[in-house]
């Protein structure tokens, strides 16, 4: 008897997992949802990404990828052509064969998408004008009193309007997988955030400077620390949440346990790049650390340890898009939650 195994990429297979009382189908991980005897002998998965540089990926040099597959799981893989959105179909005779192609593909994909630099981010926005003001004030003082400190110089700055705390990234191929990503979000919001914030907006304080490295006379990124006014932990909470949710659907990496609750206010990724994103994770700022040129902020941290950036009602998560600008200066939206 041939089998299939149901995949998100077949809505008439697509199935729902419930875990802790509630919806929890995630978007790019249901492909293997379940495996039922039929009279159909197919595996579909999304070709996540779809197009050429994909497809090419799991094909191999020659083919040569595709062929060892095939020949060691005793299954035929059938790979959209390059430009053409579709699913990779696997065609098997033993159950066993088409688990092991569908676990072996979705590891190859899962590879592919770990080497490529994320295109979208979860954000609050934190470029209100009393902040941009506040920001402003901050540049100016600290290129006044700090100038001749080694490194210190106007680019390293953050652009005011593009001032944001980042919750985490993502590689999203696709419009389909943006699609998700905002389906997700959406699911979210009805889950558990609006539960937390209560439908209204979190007021939040920006305010102190911290440094990410060990040796502040050698710093490479310098932010603003923010936190709820009220002193609760629901900023944190959601941000956490979020991300946790997001992992969990396979758009998003793990990086810590936490999120840093924080809006890069200085780097020096931005020397050369003035567009360069705030990327403390993985993959830009891989390629670029050994190019930076640190700063040094030793009487920054002193002088501007407890600046005052203003308060700020944060009432939406975005979906940004990386290297782009809305016509307020910030970042694209994909979409987004709301609070209200």
């Amino acid at each position: 008897m041939p089998f299939y195994l149901s995949s998100g990429g077949c809505k008439s297979f697509q199935k729902e997992e419930e875990q802790d009382g509630h919806s929890a189908t995630h978007p790019d991980k249901d492909w293997g949802a379940s495996i039922q005897e039929e009279s159909h002998s197919r595996a579909g998965l999304p070709a996540r990404g779809g197009g050429g540089f994909l497809c090419r990926y799991i094909i191999g040099k020659k083919g040569e990828t595709k062929k060892r597959l095939e020949t060691e799981t005793r299954t035929s893989i059938s790979i959209p052509k390059p430009g053409v959105e579709g699913e990779i179909v696997i065609t098997g005779q033993h159950r066993s064969g088409v688990i092991s192609a569908r676990t072996r593909i979705d590891v190859l994909l899962d590879s592919f998408r770990k080497k490529q630099p994320f295109t979208h981010f979860l954000s609050f926005a934190l470029n209100q004008p009393a902040i941009q003001e506040k920001f402003l004030q901050f540049k100016e003082e600290v290129l006044e009193k700090c100038s001749k400190d080694h490194g210190v110089s106007s680019s390293l700055f953050q652009n005011p309007a593009k001032l944001h705390l980042t919750l985490g990234t993502l590689v999203l191929l696709n419009e389909q997988e943006i699609q998700k990503a905002c389906d997700l979000l959406e699911r979210c919001k009805e889950d558990f955030v609006d539960q937390i914030a209560g439908g209204k907006p979190l007021t939040v304080e920006v305010a102190g400077v911290e440094y990410m490295n060990d040796d502040p006379a050698m710093t490479d990124v310098l932010y603003a620390k923010v936190h709820m006014k009220d002193g609760s932990d629901r900023l944190q909470v959601i941000a956490d949440q979020l991300v946790e949710r997001f992992v969990a659907s396979g758009l998003m990496l793990k990086e810590w346990d936490r999120v840093k609750l924080h809006a890069t206010v200085m780097n020096t990724l931005f020397r050369k790049d003035p567009s360069a994103e705030e990327r403390n994770y993985t993959m830009t700022g891989k390629s670029s650390f050994k190019e930076r040129e640190s700063f040094n902020g030793q009487n920054i941290l002193k002088l501007f340890e407890n600046f005052y950036f203003g308060e700020v009602q944060l009432d939406s998560v975005r979906l940004s898009q990386r290297f782009s600008s809305d016509a307020s200066g910030y970042y694209a939206t994909s979409g987004q939650l709301t609070f209200s």
